[in-house]
């Protein structure tokens, strides 16, 4: 099979392909070239043109009846339609002021030059929409054949640091290894002229390719400790184990990551300095710190996890006892009571008085002691006005 029809099996793809016709000067890049000559179907297509990208943007959008966003500033325009939305980029060589900086794009580059801004040598392959031809960085498909990330030059890591991060990516998806002077390089490079948002862009990115293998990538040479705090640590057992212990509505991604943390103290300072939004912040820090008791009945459960979001219990279950966060998650926390606030007012109740019946007919519930809606109204009621 041709690489342009293996291309369209991805979800998606022969509308974009279909969109840009037999253009000349126009090119699939990176990630979806690679996946195709592995056999893979890859959604995510990039377009490079050499020449005049918007032109070519605007035509696929007539096409598909759709409108176009120009960004003037690189050439390159964002397609919109009902059909599909893709970015069209102009081919393009890029300069590093300092090292971590964001690259200065110069457009109008021929597609060789374009590849040579790429991260791994196995990305560095373009495929001619209007005939199927190739063009790689030399060795690329030799590379993409054995199963190995090379960077194209000796200075990629220092230009471009967030490509350790990548490196562990691809290493997880692919199961690839670097070679040995990428790791060299690898070995002497540091994170420390990157911002922490692309950092922690970056690292959620890796969070969602395969687990435990992208987390334990991370260690090699220290990167996730350099990345995200000097306590992390990634054990697979453990990793595992927590994201098995994740009910469906939980962020797999998030126990995981929590799990190498297990050992951390504070985290809100690496968090933020990493941009993760309030919400996973509060997971991952309360995943890291939670720790089961041995022996809990489901009532001490109910105290110990009613606040814990669901990530945080695979964690304590996976460190142990894993009995306790299967039961609270499976059984114990869906548990409710028959009746409501609004009986313990009809019954006299008010202000304080009705949060503290409704936690003890919870707990009554738990112990067995109040199957019942009449029981439970009992047992809050008892609770807060002893006889």
């Amino acid at each position: 099979m041709d690489l342009l029809e293996q291309m369209t099996r991805a979800p998606g793809a022969r509308t974009v392909l279909d969109a840009l016709g037999r253009a000349p000067g126009v090119h699939v890049v990176g990630g979806a070239v690679r996946d195709a000559l592995l056999g893979v179907p890859s959604p995510d297509l990039d377009i490079v043109v050499e020449g005049d990208a918007v032109a070519v943007a605007r035509r696929a959008a007539e096409r598909l009846g759709g409108d176009v966003v120009v960004h003037d500033r690189f050439g390159t325009a964002t397609v919109r339609s009902n059909a599909a939305t893709f970015d069209v980029v102009t081919a393009r060589t890029e300069t590093y002021a300092a090292p971590g900086a964001l690259p200065d794009v110069r457009p109008g580059a021929t597609i060789e030059q374009d590849l040579a801004r790429r991260d791994f040598t196995v990305n560095a392959i373009a495929l001619r929409v209007a005939d199927g031809a190739l063009a790689e960085w030399p060795g690329a498909q030799d590379d993409l054949r054995a199963g190995v990330l090379r960077v194209l030059h000796e200075r990629s890591f220092e230009d471009d640091p967030t490509r350790l991060l990548r490196m562990a990516r691809y290493a997880a998806r692919l199961g690839f290894e670097p070679d040995p002077a990428t790791d060299a390089l690898a070995a002497a490079a540091t994170v420390e002229t990157v911002s922490g948002a692309r950092l922690g862009s970056e690292l959620r990115l890796l969070l969602r390719e395969p687990q435990p293998a992208a987390l334990l990538a991370l260690e090699r040479h220290g990167l996730g400790r350099a990345v995200v705090d000097p306590s992390f640590r990634a054990d697979a057992g453990l990793i595992e184990r927590a994201r098995e212990l994740c009910p469906p509505e939980a962020r797999a991604d998030l126990a995981g990551l929590a799990a190498a943390l297990v050992e951390a103290g504070p985290l809100r300072a690496a968090l933020d300095r990493l941009e993760f939004d309030a919400a996973s912040r509060a997971i991952v820090e309360k995943a890291a710190a939670l720790r089961l008791a041995d022996g809990l009945d489901d009532a001490g459960l109910w105290l110990a996890l009613r606040d814990a979001p669901p990530e945080a219990v695979a964690v304590a279950g996976a460190l142990g006892p894993a009995e306790a966060a299967t039961r609270w998650l499976s059984d114990v926390r869906h548990r409710r009571l028959a009746i409501t606030g609004d009986d313990f007012v009809a019954a006299g109740l008010e202000g304080p008085a009705v949060g503290a019946a409704l936690e003890a007919a919870q707990l009554a519930l738990l112990a067995g002691e109040a199957p019942g809606a009449a029981e439970q109204l009992a047992a809050g009621v008892a609770a807060v006005r002893p006889s």
